[in-house]
């Protein structure tokens, strides 16, 4: 895809009475606006759909320093005329000669000379009258005529006033750029005798036409509101500036897809496009020495600003500062409202002046900046922070920036004093003491892009190496260090980060219990067993936690939930029902984000859909009203991988592509999951070969980024990729690995899909008492614990060893582990183990219903979206004698039988036809079974 040219948008009113005036004879039509706002533009366009016939003539004013006489017109009837053709001019044509040398051969002679300029004048007016009519010009179009000259304007104010029959007239220019001693404005004014008169004000584009404009030039797809909200502050809605804006983010690769829209990197930067610096510096080198100043202080200031705060950076005498302020107001660059304040019209051209300021007077100008803003009430903290920081005054910087940063923690807007605090953080040279204390309210939940990670980890590592730290400083900056390592997804790393700060805690109780907190916490990605976690969990849970703030309490609250229930202990889901849905700060909204979005998770893996979504929503709710970017996509990460265990498949595989590759937002190990959901739902719909190259690829990386539970995903699809290819000894390869980290933890709460592929090659294989004694382990692992993904997949396991010798009693078991998959549910799984069911029925001689109940899966199966496995059972049926027809396959989305959306995976039950009910209910875990395609709402099982 390649950026296009952006169609003409929200100027639909001005487009019709453009046209419409052009379509009248000896019209005269005034098209106003500032640079960039689009006449150009508007004027292709009329000019394009014009219906009436007749020539047209156009040129353009160019920006001389001294424009010569009649020049615009010269230069296109030059153009026009056919010097060589036989041309019927009158004697007056000879005063043409002066202008157009070169047509000597065929001109008039030169008449006498007129004694008065102004009858001189007149008459080479009178000749260019005539060569028009010669020419048969309908419709005269000159641009700019801002920069005309005075010869010109005399000229179109002549021929405007003339009567019938004339060309029509269009004109553009700049009203800020019209001279004091200009023609134009009589000429704009003029009460024209003959001919309609229309005058055109151009303004730039609002919201929602900025983005029309940029979705235009992106094939017409999605921006985010935040995008064009962005866009439309830094360009203050002048198409040029937004066009060329655009062009510039995609050239330098900086435009990304953010689920179904188009949105940026980095929101807060934007580089000036050299068409609108140009122009820009352009207009300013036209301006007095004191003029220019007072830009330079504007762009300084960079917020609107008094004029006495303008002044006060100025340099210069009094009165010249104040002649110069006027004049770059009147210039347009500066506007001023009525209260005095004056500002840029858009950040862009700000930025234009601001880059072009040489360095050691853009230090002193922010210095005096400073000083004019220091007693202002309330204090502008960020605009002080930015000034001193800028002007070197490293001790007001760190002052104003910790000032700035609490405000901002105080109102709520976390992003802010993130900003702030890590500019400080890594740019400043603040003391060890002070880094402690700065860090401690750094809100480190709202950290994303490795380029910040790794800036704020080297400042801290800086730090700790320079030996300035006292020990006691030194435990606190190695408590951060671990934090954002773990945010970092370097979980060994931060373990060993933790273990060495917590000695060097004893002056700090809470900091202390937060770090026994963390030890317990980082189970993920550690080979550490979790006995020796839990041991970290139970100190850390039996400190006491009086003397901590609120944020911190929650913090200890949201980190042994979080822990117990990556350990698989069932007391963990009492801790999370203690966390509540929102708080009251900044500090406790992001412990409350972080701790759903850790229940979120690990409802997932458990199996409980319906606590999963309601604390992954809950994430996504706080994200937006508070906006916490990051864990909205770490929430939809997870939500990718509910949506595929709990068979909504509908736009599923463009959502997990997106977030796999969102390496902004999203950690390496966070874009893990949605990356096998792609190769899940790949090997779904029979793409094996492509599936296979996905999953490998994140298996490699998963193990590159060392996060053993990370690998489990992975390998497990990979290996149920590669068995269903008859290749035993890879999937137990595949398997070997993560199974034994599971077994050496102790944390089977992890092992549901995992597991089951492993036992089926184990019993493939002939090892049947490997794989009786995998399930007994497993047993034991979630025994006492309300886990229904795992004993689902444990009902499978013992089915599967059932079915070697007793397929009877085999299809009895896989009909229990189809009604917990359903549960859940898990409607593939389901439908795996109703497949795996009517086998055994076959096997047992019962063939009439292992065919019909495969007739049933079949169908099932085509409506999910599982093509693969759909094809697989479609062949059993026709080797039974039961030929079906093929799907007419749409892709893997999940739809009834009469084509609506399926009800989304939200609660457990199963699908039936008639509605909440108890087992006596028409569906898979309540006999008598539906008819195929008939499942709608869930049953109340």
């Amino acid at each position: 895809m390649s950026i296009a040219v952006p169609r003409l948008v929200g100027r639909e009113r001005e487009f019709a009475e453009v046209s419409a005036a052009l379509d009248v004879p000896a019209a005269v039509v005034f098209v106003q606006g500032e640079a960039g706002v689009g006449k150009t533009r508007l004027v292709d366009e009329a000019l394009a759909q014009r219906e009436r016939p007749g020539r047209v003539l156009r040129t353009a004013c160019p920006a001389l320093l001294q424009p010569f006489t009649l020049g615009p017109l010269v230069d296109a009837l030059r153009i026009a005329v056919d010097a060589g053709a036989d041309h019927s001019l009158s004697a007056l044509a000879g005063d043409l000669r002066p202008l157009f040398p070169e047509w000597a051969e065929w001109l008039p002679p030169m008449p006498e000379p007129a004694d008065d300029p102004a009858m001189a004048r007149h008459r080479v007016f009178r000749a260019v009258t005539e060569l028009l009519d010669l020419l048969a010009v309908e419709l005269l179009v000159v641009e700019d005529v801002h920069w005309a000259d005075e010869a010109t304007l005399e000229f179109l104010l002549l021929l405007a006033c003339g009567p019938p029959p004339r060309p029509g007239i269009l004109l553009t220019y700049r009203p800020e750029d019209v001279p004091r001693d200009s023609l134009l404005p009589r000429l704009t004014t003029a009460q024209l005798p003959h001919g309609r008169s229309v005058r055109i004000a151009l303004e730039p584009l609002p919201l929602d036409d900025v983005a029309r404009m940029v979705s235009s030039m992106l094939g017409g797809e999605t921006v985010s509101g935040a995008f064009a909200a962005f866009l439309l502050e830094r360009t203050a809605g002048l198409p040029l500036a937004v066009e060329e804006s655009m062009r510039l983010m995609w050239n330098r690769g900086d435009l990304v897809r953010r689920g179904d829209a188009w949105a940026r990197h980095r929101i807060t930067e934007i580089d000036v496009p050299p068409t609108v610096r140009d122009a820009v510096l352009a207009r300013a080198a036209g301006l007095g020495d004191a003029a220019r100043a007072a830009l330079r202080a504007a762009a300084v200031l960079t917020e609107t600003s008094s004029e006495s705060t303008v002044l006060a950076v100025m340099s210069g005498d009094p009165a010249g500062r104040i002649s110069g302020l006027a004049e770059a107001v009147a210039s347009g660059l500066l506007a001023e409202d009525a209260a005095g304040m004056v500002s840029f019209r858009h950040m862009l051209a700000c930025l234009a002046i601001y880059e072009a300021i040489p360095m050691p007077e853009r230090r002193a100008m922010h210095l005096r900046a400073s000083r004019a803003l220091a007693d202002a009430s309330p204090a502008p903290l960020a605009q002080l922070t930015r000034h001193a920081k800028e002007g070197g005054d490293a001790k007001a910087w760190g002052a104003y920036a910790e000032l700035s940063a609490d405000r901002a923690l105080e109102s709520g807007d976390g992003s802010t004093a993130l900003v702030v605090l890590h500019d400080l953080l890594v740019h400043g040279t603040p003391a060890a003491g002070d880094v402690v204390r700065l860090t401690d309210k750094y809100p480190f939940g709202l950290l994303s892009g490795h380029e910040r990670y790794a800036e704020l980890l080297a400042a801290l590592r800086r730090v700790v190496d320079s030996g300035a730290a006292s020990p006691a400083e030194e435990a606190e900056i190695r408590f951060q260090i671990a934090r954002l390592l773990t945010q970092m997804e370097a979980f060994e790393d931060a373990r060993s980060e933790m273990e060495r700060a917590l000695p060097g805690l004893g002056h700090n109780p809470p900091k202390a219990a937060r770090a026994a907190m963390y030890l317990g916490l980082l189970s993920y990605g550690t080979s550490t067993p979790a006995r020796e976690l839990l041991h970290w969990l139970r100190q850390a849970s039996r400190i006491p936690t009086d003397a901590m703030s609120e944020a911190d309490r929650l913090s200890m609250v949201v980190g042994l939930a979080s822990g117990l229930l990556v350990l698989g202990e069932e007391d963990g889901w009492a801790e999370a029902a203690k966390i509540g849905d929102d708080a009251a700060t900044t500090a406790e909204r992001m412990a409350v984000s972080a701790g759903k979005l850790n229940v979120g998770e690990m409802a997932v893996i458990w199996g409980r859909h319906d606590e999963a979504r309601r604390a992954l929503m809950t994430v996504i709710d706080l994200a937006a009203r508070h906006g916490f970017d990051k864990d909205d996509r770490l929430a939809r990460a997870t939500l990718a991988l509910l949506d595929w265990v709990s068979g909504d498949w509908e736009g599923l595989a463009e959502r997990a592509k997106e977030l796999a590759g969102d390496e902004e937002l999203l950690q390496p190990v966070s874009r893990l999951a949605p990356a096998t959901v792609v190769g899940l739902l790949q090997a779904a719909r029979g793409e094996r070969d492509q599936a296979e190259q996905t999953l490998r690829a994140v298996l490699r990386r998963a193990d590159e980024l060392g996060g053993a539970e990370s690998s489990i995903g992975p390998a497990s699809a990979l290996a149920g990729i590669r068995l269903a290819a008859g290749d035993v000894e890879d999937v137990l390869r595949l398997t070997e690995a993560p199974i034994a980290f599971l077994a050496g933890k102790g944390n089977w709460i992890w092992a549901t899909d995992l597991a089951q592929v492993r036992v089926e090659a184990l019993l493939a294989a002939g090892r049947t008492a490997e794989a009786i004694e995998l399930i007994d382990a497993f047993e034991r692992g979630i025994e006492e614990r309300h886990a229904p993904a795992p004993r689902a997949a444990l009902a499978v396991c013992h089915a599967l060893v059932l079915a070697l010798d007793e397929p009877l009693a085999a299809a009895a078991a896989f009909e229990q582990a189809a009604a917990a998959w359903q549960a859940i549910p898990r409607p593939y799984d389901t439908l795996r183990s109703r497949e795996a069911q009517a086998s055994c029925l076959v096997r047992a001689g019962a063939t009439e219903s292992g065919v019909a109940l495969l007739t049933e899966v079949f169908a099932a199966l085509s409506e999910l979206g599982a093509r693969a496995t759909a094809e697989r059972v479609r062949g059993e049926l026709r080797a039974h004698g039961a030929p079906v027809k093929r799907p007419a396959w749409k892709g893997a989305v999940a739809r009834t039988a009469t084509g609506s959306r399926r009800a989304s995976s939200t609660s457990s039950g199963c699908w039936s036809r008639g509605g909440p009910t108890g087992r006596s209910a028409t569906c898979w875990c309540c006999r008598p079974r539906p008819s195929p395609g008939t499942w709608r709402r869930r049953c109340a099982r």
